[in-house]
């Protein structure tokens, strides 16, 4: 069986009753959080006697500085822990990065020509042209000559011959 759809009426009715608990909920925090914050301040900073004499007086600022010092002492020490705190956790990232390593993306293969690809990083102002044997040297191609047929093996045999007697001699 299907579910019954809430209609938009019955819908808009709902969220205006949460939207109207929830600013009540968000208006009794302030309250509380001002109530919290008049307690805490009753208790660290009584309100201070202005009765009588100079030297009473003098002895209460005596006393506020001394308080504020202590104060500003522990505002230094709180700002230290929290800027060191703040510290390990950007080292605590760095190595949570380095840890999972860098993950390069799958490489799709791409077609494309020398030039193209020169153009593509270059630019279109630099005209780079691969044409590799248009810088080439241009190179005669020599005939070699045939070695003459010799007709006779004995002819040449008596060359060599007297060729032998030349080293010979000397």
């Amino acid at each position: 069986m299907s579910e019954k759809k809430m209609t938009s009426s019955r819908r808009h009715h709902l969220k205006s009753l949460m939207l109207s608990i929830a600013a009540n909920w968000i208006e009794q925090e302030k309250k509380d959080l001002k109530a919290a914050k008049e307690a805490y301040m009753a208790e660290k900073c009584p309100a201070p006697n202005l009765s009588g004499d100079q030297n009473a007086l003098m002895e209460t600022c005596k006393k506020l500085h001394a308080l504020i010092d202590q104060v500003d002492e522990e505002r230094y020490d709180i700002e230290a822990k929290v800027a060191k705190a703040d510290k390990e956790i950007d080292d605590l990232k760095l190595k949570v990065v380095d840890l999972a390593g860098v993950k390069k993306p799958a490489l799709k293969k791409v077609r494309m020509s020398a030039d193209a690809m020169l153009k593509a990083l270059l630019g279109t102002k630099h005209t780079v042209n691969l044409d590799l044997r248009a810088n080439l040297k241009q190179v005669k191609k020599e005939v070699k000559e045939e070695p003459e047929q010799v007709g006779d093996w004995r002819k040449n045999i008596e060359d060599k011959a007297d060729r032998k007697k030349m080293f010979e001699s000397a």
